[in-house]
C-alpha cells in the first residue's frame, strides 16, 4: 500500500444523511454492524459524483437493488455482453452500492454510482491483458474507486503499471487478497498502490481459505455475506472478493467527506491516511495489519 506523510484530515458534514435506513434484508447483513457503518452514515451515504468501478464478471444492472446505479459499462471479454452470467460481479456491486429503496439489501454507499467493467468472462476467467485494459478504461472514465475482486497468481509489469497509473490519477484501488489459504501473494492485491483485503468472520477470525500474511493491508467482513445475485435474487457469499467490496464501499463514503488537505488535486492520499490511522489493529494471526472500524476513523 502506498505510504504517505502525516496529514491533517478535514471532514465535510452532511446533516441530511439518513443514518438508520430500513431495508428488507438488512438484518442479514452482519457486516454493517461490524463495520459500525451507521456512524459514518450520519455524515454521508455517498454521492452520485463518486464512481466505483467494479472490474469483474459484469453486473446485473436490471436487479431491483441496482437499478439506476449504472454510469457506464464496457466489456473487455469475448462474452457477448457485459451482463453477469457467472454471478460474481453482481454481489460485489450490491455490497458497494445497493440502493436505499426499502428493497433487498443496503449497500455501504447507496448514493454512489457504478461503472460496470467486465474483465472476466461468463466462466469467471480473466486474462491479465483484459484486466489492464479495464483499469485504464475505468481511470479514463472517471472512476474514483476501483474494486478488483480478482486474483492473478503471476506478477505482471503491465498490471503493476496500470495500478500505479490509477493511483497517480487519484484513484483508490482495492483488491481481494485471494482464497488459497496460504501466505502467497496474489496480484494486483500485492502491489504497493493497491489496498489488499482478506476476509474475516464476525468474531474477527479469518474466513476459511482466506489468504494471510504481512503483505495484506486490511481484513474486512467476507464470510456468509448476504448480497444481490443476478435476476433480482439474493444469497450468501464467502471470500476475500466480498471483503474487498466492503472496503471499496467505505472508501467511496470517505471520498465524499474528505478534503484535499495537501492541495495536490486528489483525495486518495487523504483517504488512505484515514484508513491506516482509523482501522483497529487485529489480534488474528496473519489477518493483515488491521480491520475496518468506521467509528474509529471519524476520530481523525
Amino acid at each position: 500500500m502506498h505510504e504517505d506523510n502525516e496529514q491533517v484530515i478535514q471532514y465535510k458534514t452532511n446533516s441530511e444523511s439518513n443514518a438508520f435506513p430500513d431495508s428488507e434484508f438488512v438484518e442479514k447483513q452482519w457486516a454493517l454492524a461490524h463495520l459500525k457503518i451507521t456512524d459514518l452514515w450520519q455524515m454521508t451515504m455517498g454521492s452520485e459524483e463518486i464512481l466505483v468501478a467494479v472490474l469483474d464478471t459484469g453486473i446485473d444492472t436490471n436487479h431491483e437493488d441496482l437499478q439506476g446505479k449504472l454510469e457506464a459499462e464496457v466489456n473487455f471479454t469475448e462474452s457477448q455482453n457485459s451482463d453477469d452470467i457467472y454471478g460474481h460481479g453482481t454481489p460485489i456491486a450490491g455490497i458497494i452500492a445497493a440502493g436505499n429503496n426499502q428493497k433487498g439489501i443496503l449497500g455501504l454507499a447507496p448514493d454512489c454510482r457504478l461503472l460496470n467493467v467486465k474483465v472476466a468472462d461468463d466462466r469467471g476467467r480473466c486474462d491479465v491483458s483484459d484486466l489492464v485494459e479495464g483499469i485504464v478504461w475505468a481511470v479514463n472514465n472517471g472512476a474514483d474507486v476501483i474494486n478488483i475482486s480478482i486474483e492473478i497468481n503471476e506478477a505482471s509489469l503491465e498490471l503493476e503499471t496500470a495500478i500505479n497509473y490509477a493511483w497517480q490519477e487519484g484513484v483508490v484501488v482495492v483488491a481481494a487478497a485471494g482464497n488459497s489459504g496460504t501466505l502467497d501473494p496474489v496480484y494486483p492485491a500485492y502491489y504497493e498502490n493497491c489496498i489488499s483485503v482478506t476476509a474475516i468472520k464476525d468474531d474477527n477470525s479469518l474466513s476459511p481459505l482466506s489468504n494471510r500474511g504481512q503483505w495484506i493491508d486490511l481484513a474486512a467482513p467476507g464470510y456468509q455475506i448476504f448480497s444481490t445475485l443476478p435476476g433480482s435474487n439474493y444469497g450468501f457469499e464467502t471470500g476475500t472478493s466480498f471483503a474487498s467490496a466492503h472496503v471499496s464501499g467505505v472508501v467511496a463514503l470517505l471520498l465524499t467527506i474528505v478534503d484535499d488537505s495537501n492541495n495536490d488535486g486528489f483525495k486518495n492520499d487523504e483517504v488512505l491516511e484515514i484508513i491506516k490511522k482509523g482501522s483497529q489493529k487485529s489480534s488474528t494471526d496473519g489477518s493483515g495489519w488491521s480491520y475496518i472500524d468506521t467509528s474509529k476513523m471519524l476520530a481523525f
